[in-house]
């Protein structure tokens, strides 16, 4: 059974701490952690503006720090979950050989939404957006677990 899932975005200040914030709020009892394909804030926390559209929800980000995906992760995870095709491709390509763990766009699991992406707020500006997508495929995750 999947325990450990890691979310992906490009920078870990929006779209994938969103994810983990939400994972641990709506579906408790998981190992989650986030992370970004580059590295430019590593270190920091979210982006302030996802901390407060997200805790407007009821879901703190306060505590996340960015941090870059690394080979490795593969082996700490059950399940990687991507925010869009580039950060798909980007995870995909630090697979070490002859490594089996599941790699999927988060929106696979909220087939009642046309779009498989969550568009980064941190460039449209629509954080309500990006975390109503991330509740509906977080949502949809969780039940198929059930």
């Amino acid at each position: 059974m999947t325990k450990r899932l890691l979310f992906v975005c490009l920078g870990n200040i929006c779209r994938s701490p969103a994810a983990e914030g939400i994972m641990r709020g709506m579906c408790p009892g998981f190992e989650v952690e986030s992370a970004g394909t580059a590295n430019w804030h590593s270190g920091r926390p979210p982006y302030q503006p996802m901390i407060a559209a997200a805790a407007l929800r009821g879901f703190d980000l306060s505590e996340l720090r960015a941090r870059q995906v690394t080979p490795g992760d593969f082996d700490r995870f059950d399940m990687i979950l991507a925010m869009d095709e580039q950060n798909l491709a980007d995870v995909e390509a630090l697979r070490p050989d002859g490594n089996q763990t599941p790699l999927h766009l988060l929106m696979q699991f909220a087939p009642q939404v046309e779009t498989t992406v969550v568009p980064d707020p941190y460039y449209t500006r629509d954080f309500d957006q990006a975390l109503d997508l991330i509740e509906m495929a977080i949502s949809g995750f969780c039940a198929q677990l059930q």
